[in-house]
Order: C-alpha cells, then sequence, then structure tokens
C-alpha cells in the first residue's frame, strides 16, 4: 500500500517537474527569439547619455553684487532679471559724460554765433572795398584832370601834388579794404573749420554717453533665454570682476538631444532622419520618440585630448565608436522630464537601404 502511495507520487512529482521545465522552456525559447529578433531588426547600444546647451552667465562690467534674484535650480523666462551690480559707479560716469556732451553741444551754439558775427564782418569789409574803389576812382579822375591843367599851364603844381597825395592815400585805402576783407573771410573759415572738430568731439562725446549707458545697463544681468538655473555659488556683497561666471543656465528653449556611440559596425545603414526610440534608465517604463539629426565626421576617440596613433608597436583591434546626434521630438510633453547628463539605451531599425 506504501509503496503504490509512493510511486503515485513520485509521479505527481514527475509531472509537475515536466510541466514547470517545458514553462520554463517555452520562456526561454520566447524570450530568446524576441532577442534574437531584436538583434536582427535593430541596432541598440547602451552607450549613450541625454544632453542639452548649459550656457554660462558671465558678467559684462565688474563691481559689487548688489542683489542675487534667482534661486538654485529655479526656473527663468528670457528677460528675468538674474543678478543686479551695484551702478552707482557706472551712474556718476554717466552723468558726467552726459555733461560733457550738454557742454560740447553748447559750444555749438557759440560756433553758429561766431561764424555769423565772422560772416557779418566780411560782408562790412566788403562793402567798405565797394566805398574805397568808389573813392580811387573819384581820385584818379581828378588826378586825370589836374595833369591835363597842369600840362596846359593852367594848374600850379603843388595843386596837382596835393591831388596825386590824395590818390596815393586812396589807392593805400583800396588795398587795406581788400586786405581787411581777405582776413575777415579767413577768420569766418577758421571758425568753421573749428565747427567740424566740435562736431567730430559731439559725436565722441555721444559714444562715451552710449557706451556708459551700455555700462551701466550691464549692471543688470538677466536671462538670455528660457531655462533652468545650474548652482549658485555667489553671493550679495561680492566683487565680481568682468568676464567672471556667475552662473549656469540649461537652455530650454534649444531642445534636447541625445549622443548615441553606436560601434563602428552598427552605423552602416544609418541615415539622417531615421525615427530612433530612446529610454532613459530614470523612466525605465517609458519611451521616447526621435530622430537622427547627423552623424559624427569622425570616432569619438580622434576627439579626445590623446588620439591613438596605430603606428606606435602596440596595436589591439577595438571596435570604436561613433557618435550619432539624436534630436528628441520637442512635442513630446514629457520632455522636459528628461535633464543633461542622464544614461539611456537607443534602438535603431535596421533599414534594409537608404539612398
Amino acid at each position: 500500500m506504501n509503496i503504490q502511495k509512493q510511486n503515485k507520487a513520485d509521479k505527481i512529482i514527475s509531472r509537475i517537474t515536466t510541466i514547470i521545465a517545458l514553462i520554463v522552456l517555452v520562456v526561454l525559447l520566447f524570450w530568446g527569439g524576441k532577442t534574437l529578433l531584436g538583434y536582427m531588426r535593430y541596432e541598440e547600444t547602451n552607450d549613450a547619455q541625454v544632453d542639452e546647451y548649459i550656457n554660462p552667465v558671465t558678467a559684462r562690467v565688474s563691481g559689487y553684487i548688489k542683489t542675487v534674484k534667482f534661486e538654485e535650480n529655479q526656473e527663468v523666462k528670457k528677460g528675468d532679471t538674474l543678478l543686479l551690480i551695484d551702478d552707482d559707479d557706472y551712474t556718476v560716469q554717466q552723468d558726467e559724460a552726459s555733461a560733457s556732451l550738454l557742454n560740447a553741444q553748447a559750444q555749438v551754439s557759440v560756433q553758429q554765433s561766431n561764424i555769423k558775427t565772422a560772416q557779418s564782418n566780411a560782408a562790412v569789409m566788403q562793402a567798405k572795398i565797394a566805398a574805397a574803389k568808389a573813392r580811387l576812382w573819384k581820385q584818379q579822375t581828378e588826378y586825370s584832370r589836374y595833369k591835363k591843367l597842369f600840362d596846359a599851364e593852367s594848374a600850379t603844381r603843388q595843386q596837382l601834388e596835393t591831388v596825386e597825395s590824395l590818390l596815393q592815400v586812396a589807392q593805400a585805402e583800396y588795398l587795406a579794404a581788400k586786405e581787411d576783407y581777405a582776413a575777415a573771410v579767413s577768420k569766418t573759415n577758421d571758425i568753421k573749420a573749428q565747427s567740424e572738430v566740435l562736431t567730430s568731439e559731439i559725436k565722441r562725446r555721444q559714444a562715451v554717453v552710449k557706451r556708459n549707458k551700455l555700462n551701466t545697463s550691464y549692471t543688470v544681468i538677466v536671462a538670455p533665454y528660457d531655462g533652468k538655473m545650474g548652482r549658485r555659488t555667489i553671493q550679495e556683497g561680492q566683487l565680481v570682476q568682468t568676464g567672471q561666471t556667475l552662473a549656469y543656465i540649461v537652455d530650454r528653449s534649444a531642445g534636447k538631444w541625445v549622443v548615441a556611440n553606436f560601434k563602428e559596425t552598427q552605423i552602416a545603414k544609418m541615415y539622417v532622419g531615421e525615427p530612433v526610440s530612446v529610454e532613459v534608465d530614470a523612466f525605465p517604463n517609458q519611451s521616447f520618440e526621435g530622430e537622427i539629426e547627423s552623424l559624427s565626421a569622425a570616432t569619438g576617440s580622434r576627439f579626445s585630448l590623446l588620439p591613438p596613433d596605430n603606428s606606435t608597436g602596440n596595436f589591439v583591434k577595438i571596435a570604436q565608436r561613433i557618435p550619432v546626434r539624436i534630436r528628441m521630438n520637442k512635442q513630446d510633453k514629457d520632455i522636459g522630464l528628461l535633464s543633461a547628463g542622464m544614461s539611456a539605451s537607443v534602438k535603431v531599425k535596421r533599414a534594409a537601404g537608404h539612398d
């Protein structure tokens, strides 16, 4: 009786073991077939990372930080004020430059008045030339008449000499009037030349005012685009220098991409625009869509600080990696979950061919 029960139990155990083995075999066959099919249909790599532009925010002027208006990891919009630098020194410089400009502009009015005065003097001198010319003509006529009278012995030598001296005086006055007019014209031209110099000086001072306004505006540092701030390392009252990095901002407007490093044996049939499936380790049950944007012009090792040199005698053939840039779909509502540096797995369907 006991032997029959034992045989019956052995049969049940054997049957259960067989069933479990069959189930395991089916699962293994299914998993193996799926994996083999995946290897046949897709090129995959887990050597990939999410990337996006991370740019420094730098100071364009030096000074003491007055106010910091952002927090670490804060989302910001383009134009949001990030921090303020004390602008007292720059405001003083701007006021001084503005005052210098006003002074130069006031001198323009003075110069214009001087030009008008010089032109009036030149006109007066020109009128004197006409008067002196008329007197000279009169004296010449008078001298000619007395000369004829003297030749006819109707006038004395003394009368002739008196008229001759008056003629010489008229000639001298005429020449003096012409010289005075030439001097007045020259003075007018000199004042006009000074006005041109003053105009150039005004332009220079306008440029100084513009530069000082720019420097003053640079004391207000704003977000260059929509993004997310990185780590904050500055405090109020801290002295910063021109060109110093104040913070880092992640550019949200430029989109995100994935750099996948495929083996050189995997990229033969990849092409720009090919759809790609991306899985990020942080969200293992979620898939993101993208497309190939570009393939690197050289292997990653060629862009390294010390590229390999196979002619050194220690050559070992190793499959090289080709960076492939994958542009993520901006329309994906979950794209905001991705952050630069996240590890990813990329799957690209094997293409039969592409022209």
